[in-house]
């Protein structure tokens, strides 16, 4: 029983199972629709916002104290991860479908995310402070960073179009800044119900998740995907994930950085944040088929949580104290 919990999926992938769900049963249509539409525009300002308010101006000048461990963190998340996306060209319209493909390189140009990196840090007994300042830079670089890099690597697979840049200003950037130029009077007050509007970060989501699926569900997109992509997607997620893992953790050592600087630089060089790239793909593949294009996030979301949770306690029992019982006689005499 012990061996099958390591692999139970979280709360909030549950969540997430239950609203995809909801949305093959019970779309939304019609005045709804509109209705969700403004709702998932809202929930999306307000996620950015709260983001910013919530990163203080310390964080930000601590980030860049360890700067060469956060270097080989960007490297990862920003240039290893769409190279290996372009890589993977080749399996576009063979093993997995067009809008798979297209889903999986957009999965690739998203910045870490900050919440997965930082526990699974701990829990490993790495660098808490280095792997927060790294995530939280990565996601500030990543408003920037995404939709560059999304217009360069997907512009030619006819997935992005350079005027959605216009509306991440609009819709993401700007509320970002703002919540940050409050954070000295709210920033406080925010971080105090980090539980209580950790809601809003995952509500978003699974707004946004049941409106694209939604319209997913009434275009009749679904009978587009077979078994065999989905297979495929499941095997190149892990695959993706598993190089990542490796390749970190080798750069790492072989940088001779510290055992708890290396599992920091692992945890966060491999992750991609869905919370930040459900509501960033809304906005710029808006009109497409977004419930393929954000189903490898949702498949590499979950993987990368049962398979860093499982590397995280193999960390943190690797480093715990051992008692022999020859010392604890010596000890006690």
């Amino acid at each position: 029983m012990r061996t099958l919990s390591r692999f139970r999926p979280d709360e909030f992938s549950i969540a997430m199972l239950a609203t995809v769900t909801l949305s093959l049963l019970l779309p939304c249509r019609g005045p709804s629709a509109l209705v969700f539409e403004l709702l998932t525009a809202i929930a999306i300002a307000l996620l950015f916002f709260l983001q910013g308010a919530r990163l203080s101006r310390a964080a930000i000048v601590a980030g860049a104290l360890h700067w060469r461990l956060h270097l080989v963190v960007f490297a990862a998340t920003f240039v290893l991860f769409p190279m290996f996306g372009l890589a993977l060209q080749p399996l576009a319209g063979t093993v997995l479908t067009p809008p798979l493909y297209l889903g999986l390189l957009f999965l690739c140009t998203l910045p870490s995310t900050v919440q997965a990196s930082v526990a699974f840090t701990s829990i490993a007994g790495g660098n808490v402070a280095a792997a927060l300042c790294s995530a939280s830079a990565s996601s500030i670089i990543g408003m920037f960073a995404t939709p560059l890099l999304a217009a360069l690597a997907l512009n030619s697979h006819g997935g992005f179009s350079l005027n959605a840049l216009r509306s991440v200003g609009l819709e993401m950037l700007l509320p970002f800044v703002a919540g940050h130029l409050l954070q000295p009077w709210i920033g406080i007050w925010v971080r105090q119900r980090r539980k209580v509007l950790g809601g809003v970060d995952r509500g978003s989501v699974l707004l946004v998740v049941y409106t694209v699926f939604s319209g997913a569900t009434l275009s009749g997109i679904w009978h587009q995907l077979t078994l065999g992509p989905l297979l495929a997607l499941f095997a190149v997620s892990g695959a993706l994930l598993a190089l990542m893992l490796a390749i970190t953790a080798l750069v790492a050592r072989g940088l001779r950085f510290s055992r708890e600087d290396e599992i920091a630089i692992m945890f966060c060089g491999s992750k991609k944040s869905l919370v930040t790239g459900i509501p960033m793909a809304n906005v710029l593949f808006a009109g497409q088929a977004l419930g393929l294009i954000i189903l490898p996030l949702m498949v590499f979301h979950q993987i990368q949580l049962m398979a860093c949770a499982a590397l995280a306690r193999h960390y943190a029992k690797a480093s715990a104290p051992t008692f022999e019982p020859a010392a604890l006689t010596r000890r006690a005499a």
